[in-house]
């Protein structure tokens, strides 16, 4: 599992490569509930290089969201492959949350 965040445009663009499931989860959720502990108010989060994501990892995806409109902050997911982009689709996720096909939309 990697890990990668940058700044751009008021918004942390958030890379998560490799799988999301229920060994990882809780490491991906502690980084991005750290970034909005610390203040982060804007997430847009890259699958780009996701492969795999669970229902471990759409549930931590949806405590990240949660945090994150408490606190009046606003997330967006980037760049879904494949059966990423299946999994989302198939539980709902692409109608509850900002879908954009590539991080420059999403910014836009």
């Amino acid at each position: 599992m990697d890990f990668a965040t940058k700044k751009e445009n008021g918004w942390t663009i958030v890379s998560i490569a490799g799988r999301m499931d229920a060994i990882t989860t809780p490491e991906v959720e502690k980084k991005l509930g750290g970034l909005v502990e610390s203040g982060e108010k804007k997430l847009v989060v890259d699958l780009k290089d996701l492969t795999y994501v669970s229902s471990a990892g759409l549930r931590g995806l949806l405590a990240t969201a949660k945090k994150l409109k408490a606190g009046q902050g606003d997330i967006a997911f980037a760049n879904l492959q494949g059966p990423v982009r299946d999994v989302f689709e198939i539980s709902g996720f692409c109608s509850i949350f900002k879908v954009f096909d590539s991080v420059a939309a999403a910014l836009a």
